[in-house]
């Protein structure tokens, strides 16, 4: 696998040598299957540019989580077609997989993420997804795609019934009644600030390994304004990272991604705060991290 020109937090990372590294960053600069904002594809490298001014030390962890080895590969080619783009992101995060290393997808739009999962899912045979979300993504195709950034999770669960949704403040009617009907575990931010929804209980009811999707739109505007459909009331970083520890201290997460940051020249926040959140994944992920040891 070819690696990028510019590494995730820049050139001083030493440890970005893909013999020891144990994650590999991959962009895919892709909007193919955007709706409403645009800027996606430019997000990768926007997140790439900011890590650079990140700090590599944890004074949470109290750690360098750089220390286990960050690797950025080059972007994946892009496609119009919608079927190919996603069979491009499932070979390439399948690649990364038969070297034994962790993909950490950057997108791009959110439909990058059932190609990743596809992945995961041929090589474990089993896996659970949680979804970090302001949408519910369950329409089964939106403006004639189903592999719409609105059925990424319809496309999940046609693998897996194995899900948890979380954030969730913007559904339609049709996704709703998929919810019920399915019985579906969904934490929306009404729930999760009132305390209404028992997490603790929904994640230890989901299966081990899990496969974690993020998507920045879950994030309050002043934490990540530039998205591709923004929503207002959602998570403070502090919140935030509240909940990734959790989700990483108990379950086994064995990759995740990041999604939906779009760009804008009046807006350098944005990015960087979705550079700190993925080297916060990375940091929980190496930190809290346990051994699955599923099928091969």
């Amino acid at each position: 696998m070819k690696m990028n020109n510019r590494q995730f937090l820049g050139s001083e990372n030493e440890f970005a040598q893909w013999e020891r590294a144990k994650y590999v960053i991959l962009p895919v600069p892709y909007e193919g299957a955007v709706s409403y904002g645009h800027g996606t594809a430019s997000a990768p490298d926007a997140l790439l540019d900011a890590s650079e001014y990140l700090e590599f030390y944890d004074e949470v962890l109290k750690c360098c989580p750089h220390q286990v080895g960050i690797v950025t590969a080059e972007p994946t080619p892009i496609s119009t077609d919608h079927a190919r783009m996603h069979q491009i992101v499932f070979e390439k995060t399948n690649d990364i997989l038969q070297h034994h290393k962790i993909p950490v997808l950057v997108g791009g739009d959110h439909s990058i993420s059932s190609g990743a999962f596809r992945a995961f899912y041929e090589k474990y045979g089993s896996i659970s997804c949680i979804q970090i979300d302001a949408h519910g993504d369950l329409r089964h195709q939106y403006e004639k795609s189903i592999y719409s950034h609105a059925s990424v999770l319809a496309r999940i669960r046609e693998m897996t019934p194995h899900t948890l949704q979380i954030g969730i403040r913007s559904m339609s009617i049709e996704e709703a009644e998929t919810i019920s009907k399915e019985q579906m575990m969904v934490c929306t931010m009404h729930d999760y600030r009132r305390r209404l929804f028992p997490l603790d209980d929904a994640l230890s009811k989901l299966p081990d390994p899990v496969y974690l999707t993020f998507d920045v739109d879950a994030m309050d505007w002043s934490v990540v304004a530039s998205t591709g459909t923004p929503e207002p009331g959602g998570f403070y970083w502090d919140e935030m990272m509240d909940l990734l520890e959790k989700i990483f201290t108990c379950k086994q997460v064995i990759g995740f991604d990041m999604v939906e940051l779009s760009t804008s020249a009046n807006d350098r926040n944005s990015p960087f705060a979705a550079a700190k959140l993925l080297y916060k994944m990375i940091a929980f992920s190496s930190f809290y991290g346990k051994e699955f040891s599923g099928r091969l």
